[in-house]
């Protein structure tokens, strides 16, 4: 058995296979299944939410590039999906570099397979948690050129990071190594959504493959020390540069969509 096929266990709450049941998607298996309505019960709106974040990758992608990035480091990148990174950037920037990277065994199958053809792309096992292994991973040093402005995609994965394991540490690392005029994009479940569904996330996560550690907005804007923060700032999924292509009607606010996103840019 291989080092990507040994972490694969179908009875335990997968994190990447909730997030693809909460998209609608079909890679899942009855645990997950079983996880994801447990929440959906408190939180119907967590649907909505999964699809939100992923309209916001798409926008934050496409800002990045009209701002001239060409390359673009998306760590966390969780099941393919449609419009994935490098299919958003290509539309504005052919030739775009994207590398793709993820810890969990069933992603980097799902993703080594969809991307095997695909040309700029590559897709690496690696640990946020080991920042400077990602950074100094051959295939990484090969696709991204770190003297030259870079898009680091942190979406909705931080949120899987404890305060034990030094988020802030973790990001300075990232930023330290990307050059100025590069961007940091993050969307963070946030602790100052409605409780009910806060808490009951946290509780099913917890036998999850990864635990759940929402954080409050202060907590957030400090991950983004170091960069100057994007316009409309620290804000609710739909607020982030809407678009009307993928308007998603939160009836009770934009805050329903229980996620706090933004893009900063290293000065």
């Amino acid at each position: 058995m291989d080092e990507e096929t040994r972490g694969f266990d179908p009875e335990t709450p997968n994190v990447a296979r909730l997030y693809d049941y909460y998209l609608g998607g079909k890679d899942h298996f009855p645990a997950d299944r079983e996880a994801a309505e447990r929440i959906l019960a408190v939180a119907p709106e967590l649907r909505a939410a999964a699809r939100a974040n992923r309209a916001f990758l798409g926008r934050a992608v496409r800002h990045l590039a009209e701002a001239g990035i060409r390359q673009f480091l998306d760590i966390g990148t969780g099941l393919p999906t449609q419009e994935n990174v490098h299919q958003v950037a290509a539309k504005v920037a052919p030739g775009s570099q994207v590398v793709y990277v993820d810890l969990d065994p069933v992603v980097m199958v799902h993703a080594r397979a969809l991307l095997a053809d695909q040309g700029g792309t590559a897709v690496i096992q690696g640990d946020l948690r080991k920042p400077d292994e990602i950074l100094n991973n051959p295939e990484v040093t090969r696709a991204i050129d770190f003297t030259r402005p870079v898009g680091v995609l942190l979406v909705a994965v931080m949120h899987f990071i404890a305060e034990s394991e030094r988020p802030q540490e973790i990001i300075a690392t990232l930023r330290d190594a990307m050059a100025p005029g590069s961007y940091l994009v993050v969307s963070h479940g946030t602790s100052d959504s409605r409780a009910a569904a806060a808490d009951k996330g946290t509780e099913v996560y917890r036998n999850a493959s990864a635990a759940l550690t929402l954080r409050s907005r202060k907590r957030i804007m400090e991950l983004f020390d170091g960069f100057d923060l994007v316009d409309p700032g620290l804000v609710w999924l739909p607020e982030w540069h809407p678009e009307s292509a993928d308007t998603i009607d939160f009836i009770d606010g934009p805050e329903s969509s229980l996620i706090l996103c933004g893009v900063g840019r290293k000065a």
